[in-house]
């Protein structure tokens, strides 16, 4: 039979009772309070550490845009250098074309002609090409510049004579080569005009 206790016996267990529930609940509230914290640290973790990626992304695509530029730079240094040359290039080159009577001249233009080899000799080292077309060479946009089209005889879009010649760097075009170009003869354009009319009245009678 069990005893019964006193009320003030009856407090003292209920509080006791109380403080045992109460224990718990103070862990768990810590436990929570903690894993939130953990959690937080994590993301600010996360955070970081994409930010870190995302800056050393940005650092190796500087890195190699300023290579490219100093690669650039240097690849085409002499640019500059060989468009300031382009005029005295062109002197000798009419200089050259000329065909004196004169001995003295002629003996003249043969130093000439060595002085301006050498000079393309030296360029070639840096890369400097001559785009010099011949006479009856197709005429080639991306290298070459028309200056005002002829009747001639043959193709249209021929070369008829070379005004200038142009110079790459490498791969990058400093001048075309300025030209003249060949175009068909009055005569023969009007000739095929009429064949083409002729032709669309012989369809048109017979539809």
């Amino acid at each position: 039979m069990e005893k019964e206790l006193k009320p003030e016996e009856k407090k003292d267990v209920k509080a006791e009772e109380e403080g045992k529930d109460k224990e718990p609940r103070s862990f768990r509230h810590k436990l929570e309070v903690k894993e939130a914290e953990i959690e937080k640290w994590k993301a600010d973790a996360n955070h970081w550490k994409n930010e870190y990626y995302r800056g050393y992304a940005d650092t190796q695509n500087l890195r190699k845009a300023l290579e490219r530029e100093l690669g650039e730079g240097l690849k085409y240094r002499a640019e500059g250098f060989v468009a300031e040359l382009l005029p005295i290039l062109d002197g000798f080159y009419f200089a050259l074309a000329m065909e004196p009577a004169n001995p003295e001249i002629k003996n003249y233009l043969v130093g000439f002609q060595y002085i301006y080899q050498n000079l393309l000799a030296v360029l070639e080292k840096e890369g400097v090409k001559e785009i010099a077309p011949k006479e009856g060479d197709p005429f080639d946009v991306r290298t070459m510049h028309a200056m005002e089209a002829e009747e001639w005889e043959g193709q249209p879009n021929l070369v008829v004579r070379v005004l200038n010649k142009g110079y790459k760097l490498k791969d990058r075009l400093i001048r075309p080569a300025n030209v003249i170009v060949s175009k068909a003869k009055a005569a023969e354009v009007k000739k095929e005009e009429d064949g083409a009319t002729n032709k669309e009245d012989g369809v048109k009678k017979d539809a």
